[in-house]
């Protein structure tokens, strides 16, 4: 089973610029004719928030248009750039999300179990994992304990190194890093939030951060660095299970660059 993962587009009214300076709309076109190149296709995407950058309808109903042309099931949750209720809103349809509170969700495809949850904290852009959020995943995840499963979340719980970003990461990490530790069937936790590719161990199991498909942080690890972002080559990943071996990750580049060459 293929799963390609998204994240951050930061759609913004049609023609208008991601932070008056990037066609962030344009960029997230072009993930998706990636996306849609793929050979063999995925059976899955994730979208990992900051799908809009104001959540304006204007915004939703772009990014409902763009993504109507991915021809599979696709599993979305919000980022601190959406807003909870208009994100509810503009994702009504696809079934799976609650009508009230948080956008916690669990569905399965095929041999997978995929988790989403809605860490975002209104008016702030750091996310957290209370208590609440706590009990309904333990609950979850105990309700079909040894299914492999992915867990989404925008917001990283844990630091990066890159001190302006981890100031917005998604707090209290040690509670999920408890749960997952406590749950070997979960393969993957997948977040997205700092427009760069990270990947650490994480409760026993493997934390990855998704680049964004427009522009990334730098990569600035110096204490006190300024904060600042680039256009650097957009990406996204592609997790590929295995029943036999589990969970391998590709990071996979929107421009393929130049190839096939003849090397072999």
């Amino acid at each position: 089973m293929l799963i390609a993962q998204l994240s951050d587009p930061h759609l913004c009214a049609p023609g208008t610029l991601y932070q008056g300076l990037v066609d962030s709309n344009a960029m997230f076109e072009a993930a998706l004719g990636r996306l849609a190149a793929l050979d063999p296709a995925p059976d899955l995407v994730l979208l990992t928030g900051d799908v809009t950058e104001h959540a304006t309808p204007d915004e939703y109903r772009l990014a409902r248009h763009l993504l109507a042309g991915i021809r599979q099931p696709l599993l979305a949750i919000p980022g601190n750039h959406d807003e909870r209720e208009a994100f509810r809103a503009a994702f009504a349809d696809f079934g799976y999300l609650p009508a009230t509170g948080p956008l916690h969700f669990a569905r399965t495809r095929g041999p997978l179990r995929v988790i989403g949850l809605d860490i975002s904290v209104p008016g702030h852009h750091h996310g957290d994992v209370d208590e609440a959020t706590v009990a309904w995943l333990e609950a979850t995840l105990a309700a079909d304990p040894h299914r492999p499963t992915l867990i989404m979340l925008h917001q990283p719980p844990v630091e990066t190194g890159i001190g302006f970003i981890d100031a917005y990461r998604c707090f209290n990490g040690d509670r999920l890093a408890g749960i997952v530790a406590r749950y070997p069937a979960v393969e993957r936790v997948l977040c997205g939030h700092v427009h760069r590719h990270v990947s650490l161990r994480f409760g026993g199991s493997l934390l990855h951060i998704a680049p964004s498909t427009t522009t990334a942080i730098a990569l600035r690890l110096a204490s006190g660095a300024e904060p600042a972002s680039h256009v650097e080559p957009p990406a996204l990943l592609l997790h590929h299970w295995r029943q036999e071996a589990g969970m391998l990750t590709h990071y996979v580049p929107v421009d393929p660059g130049v190839g096939p060459l003849p090397f072999f």
